[in-house]
């Protein structure tokens, strides 16, 4: 189990740095242009409203509240979910200064500011809302719950990565490494968090 996470963790890294390599060099383009593409499809107000209403749950006020939330149902939960918030906003701030990546300003449908790349809302989607479906599958006894869950927060995952796209402010590229890097890192916290839980239980 020990050897797959690692591997998990190395295709996640890798396929980081070959992303941001292509970003770099402006190789990413047609890509890009096809996911937008295809995202914008069915472009409507509807649609514009209901991905409105998706991105906000990787928004500073939604985090905050699902902490909360977290915190007074579980303390130590929800002191580990703040941590782990607090590292993906370093993460993700430190990243996008090293990039500099400008976002893509004709495709603006909301008004964001600061850089493009990575995603921040992709990996506040999966970091945070990853890490939550690891601790209710991991220290809830129902498999319903576990099953329902997982489902939903796995959907709503993907479908912030989908609005970034959509509403503009992210090119695809953006998202994916937001995601990518993400995935790498909360393995790295699941980890470090397994090993502090034993410690506090010894």
């Amino acid at each position: 189990m020990k050897k797959i996470k690692w591997f998990v963790f190395t295709f996640l890294l890798l396929g980081f740095g070959v992303l941001a390599y292509f970003v770099l060099t402006g190789q990413t383009v047609g890509f890009d242009d096809f996911i937008y593409g295809l995202v914008t499809l069915g472009k409507c107000d509807f649609v514009t409203s209901f991905f409105k209403f998706i991105t906000f749950f990787a928004s500073e006020i939604a985090i905050i509240l699902v902490s909360l939330i977290v915190f007074l149902k579980n303390r130590k939960f929800g002191v580990a979910v703040l941590i782990n918030t607090l590292f993906i906003l370093i993460l993700n701030i430190s990243l996008k200064l090293i990039f500099m990546r400008e976002r893509p300003l004709e495709l603006m449908i909301i008004t964001e500011d600061g850089y493009s790349f990575p995603s921040g809302h992709a990996m506040a989607a999966l970091g945070f809302y990853g890490f939550i479906i690891y601790l209710i599958c991991t220290f809830n006894s129902k498999s319903f719950i576990k099953i329902v869950f997982s489902i939903l927060l796995g959907l709503l995952i993907f479908l912030i990565g989908v609005s970034r796209i959509y509403l503009g402010v992210h090119y695809a590229s953006d998202v994916l490494a937001g995601f990518l890097i993400s995935g790498a890192y909360l393995i790295l916290y699941v980890i470090l968090f397994k090993k502090v839980l034993k410690r506090g239980v010894k």
